[in-house]
């Protein structure tokens, strides 16, 4: 039996295993710690801190900016102090179990933490963009009925270096090391996979900040997206302590039927939420929050509901921009998509109200890599089966 142990803030407690201690002669992962944080451990390590003050300059560079997996590699370090590193330290990315790509594609990974769980990551390209799909939990606690992650339990938050890592192994795998501020595939994050990243929020805080920070990975907070379904109490801290662009996963406008499908209603309504909403920092006409609607047949798909959705919208004076998403289908689902025209009729309703209202295409069906998709054909196969395709993986690279 775990101990539990609950998220800190002014947020219902969401009890989360513990994470085992760690090893005392294990080496640290620096992957995930703040530039500052790699200073006090090597200080910890025994280096004095001009000489740690040096060493987490050049380790973040090489980490962060060079994509390095190695200390041998790192040239700007004398070889005895590469050696010392070894010894102490680690730059773990998470495991890749399984790669699929879609014949649209799109790019699936399933993940697996150093304490053996799994988790996805999606990468999505298109003409001008590509945009990865980050996790910020293992499984979900929020029970959305249309969503399969919805329908797992919760097992841990990811750690920052497990979501960071999602970055990392994306560059990995489309070659863009060293670090380039612009003309690179993976150009925009979203905090869109698996988990509430609310739920998760100091370990989702410092995630991003290192995937912002200009020395490094150097992202745009204008280029990240941070999804939630609705955790008010956390929405004003996130728009203060990250400031990344807002989406929300609305779905509904009645109580009634947000109360079904995104069971968090319950605790935090419609009118609670688009007020945080429209308190979000920073938001305004040039960084317009995103609502992202499923579109659900005979649920939540009528002319009446896009009228109420533009009211809703209009009354909050909110800079709204609603992607509409055709339902994703996946085994044991009670809801089915609407169809085509429906979806133009409810979008043509909202657009002629002044707001863009676009249907997002589904993109990756068919490795289970859409929205509200991701649990993964893949969970279905046995541990051993799984291990025996990472086996095969790793004989092929050599």
């Amino acid at each position: 039996m775990h101990a539990v142990l609950p998220l800190p803030g002014p947020i219902d407690p969401v009890p989360v295993p513990r994470p085992k201690p760690a090893d005392e002669d294990a080496r640290v992962n620096l992957i995930g710690i703040s530039k500052a944080g790699i200073r006090e451990v090597l200080i910890g390590a025994g280096l004095d801190e001009r000489q740690a003050r040096l060493r987490a300059k050049q380790l973040w560079h090489q980490i962060y900016n060079r994509g390095q997996r190695d200390f041998s590699a790192m040239s700007d370090i004398a070889k005895p102090q590469r050696a010392w590193l070894a010894e102490r330290f680690e730059i773990a990315r998470p495991e890749i179990v399984v790669e699929q790509v879609s014949t649209d594609g799109t790019r699936k990974w399933l993940l697996k933490t150093h304490d053996g769980h799994d988790y996805e990551m999606v990468f999505i390209p298109d003409a001008d963009r590509g945009t990865l799909c980050v996790s910020s939990q293992v499984g979900c606690t929020l029970n959305c009925r249309f969503c399969h992650p919805g329908t797992m339990r919760l097992v841990r938050n990811l750690e920052p270096g497990e979501i960071v890592g999602q970055v990392m192994l994306a560059r990995d795998a489309l070659g863009e090391w060293p670090s380039q501020p612009e003309g690179r595939m993976l150009s925009n994050i979203v905090m869109m996979g698996m988990g509430e990243p609310l739920y998760n929020f100091d370990n989702v805080r410092d995630a991003l900040k290192i995937v912002m920070d200009g020395d490094g990975l150097g992202l745009s907070r204008r280029r990240i997206t941070l999804s939630t379904s609705g955790v008010v109490p956390m929405m004003a801290r996130a728009g203060e302590e990250i400031g990344v662009n807002l989406a929300v996963s609305l779905h509904a406008v009645t109580k009634e039927v947000r109360d079904e499908i995104v069971p968090l209603n319950r605790k935090y309504g419609i009118e609670a939420l688009l007020e945080a909403c429209a308190a979000y920092p920073g938001a305004n006409n040039a960084r317009r929050i995103t609502f992202e609607y499923v579109m659900l047949k005979d649920k939540n798909d009528s002319d009446a509901d896009a009228r109420e959705l533009v009211r809703l919208l209009r009354k909050h004076k909110l800079p709204a921009k609603v992607n509409l998403i055709p339902f994703n289908p996946w085994p044991g689902t009670d809801y089915e998509c609407s169809d085509e025209t429906r979806i133009q009729s409810f979008s043509n309703i909202i657009f002629e109200a002044g707001i863009s209202a676009p249907v997002r295409r589904p993109r990756g069906r068919d490795i289970m890599a859409a929205c509200g998709q991701l649990k993964s054909a893949a969970e279905k196969k046995s541990r051993a089966e799984l291990d025996r395709i990472a086996e095969q993986k790793q004989a092929q690279l050599g």
